[in-house]
């Protein structure tokens, strides 16, 4: 017997960039597949929205400040979650884990061909969807994977007998200074006790993003990038100050744009 055809399903996209919802968005308006698409810009925003809108699918940004993908699994019930497709930016030894429960993910940055390849196993779910069997896999998947590692939010200064605490979002760029780094807050360097390799597993991957052997810079204070030669490139910030992108870099920061300099 032949399957029915998928009617239009309801979508749910939950990602804490907006860049990366609008470019869900913008491929699922497109998607025969696709019926009514909601956003979420947050972990507990997915869970309200999962709990009181029930969509059929669910694309689940797996880190996400406060509350991650996993948390909202956790929050709704692996027995109760939508099909859910995984957006991660965890590097290829994680996304085994994924791949070993039978549940499809997308690495960032994916390409159009990605996208349709995922939206193409979703629609043979949903032809066979059993959703207990699913509830076990999300079970078994969480149970698999490594623990989340917690990213370094916040830096504790202690200077002339005060202590200050500097969020992770406010410094523009990190120099390395020896056994220090140099902590770029407001055109002001502040010193901190450890090293540029060690702050680069700490820091948040998807702010953060090392662009030369003795700096990691904050997309979100970039103003502008200058061609030097032979393909690097200086950083303008926006405190005024600069640094560099260096070649053996550029591959690095071309992938967390998801796109060529």
């Amino acid at each position: 017997m032949v399957a029915p055809p998928v009617e239009p399903v309801s979508v749910l996209v939950v990602d804490d960039e907006a860049p990366a919802r609008q470019r869900l968005v913008d491929l699922l308006r497109k998607d025969p597949l696709a019926g009514a698409i909601l956003e979420a810009e947050d972990g507990l925003r997915a869970v309200e929205a999962i709990q009181s809108r029930q969509p059929d699918l669910v694309f689940l940004d797996v880190q996400m400040p406060e509350l991650s993908g996993l948390g909202v699994i956790d929050a709704v019930g692996p027995e109760r979650m939508p099909l859910t497709v995984f957006v991660t930016a965890y590097d290829q030894h994680a996304v085994r884990a994924f791949e070993a429960n039978a549940l499809d993910y997308l690495l960032k940055p994916f390409s159009d061909e990605r996208y349709e390849a995922t939206m193409a196993r979703v629609k043979c779910r949903l032809e066979e969807r059993n959703a207990k069997e699913f509830g076990q896999r999300i079970v078994r998947m969480v149970s698999t994977l490594p623990p989340q590692r917690r990213r370094l939010d916040r830096f504790v200064i202690k200077s002339a007998g005060t202590t200050r605490f500097v969020r992770a979002a406010e410094i523009d760029w990190i120099e390395a200074a020896g056994v220090y780094v140099n902590l770029h807050v407001a055109g002001k360097g502040l010193l901190y006790r450890a090293t540029l390799n060690e702050l680069e597993e700490k820091l948040d991957p998807l702010r953060f993003v090392r662009t030369h052997r003795s700096a990691i810079v904050n997309i979100e204070s970039v103003v502008q990038l200058e061609p030097i030669s032979h393909g690097e490139f200086e950083v303008v910030l926006k405190d005024g100050s600069r640094t560099r992108i260096s070649r053996s870099y550029r591959a690095q920061v071309e992938q967390r744009l998801g796109q060529s300099l």
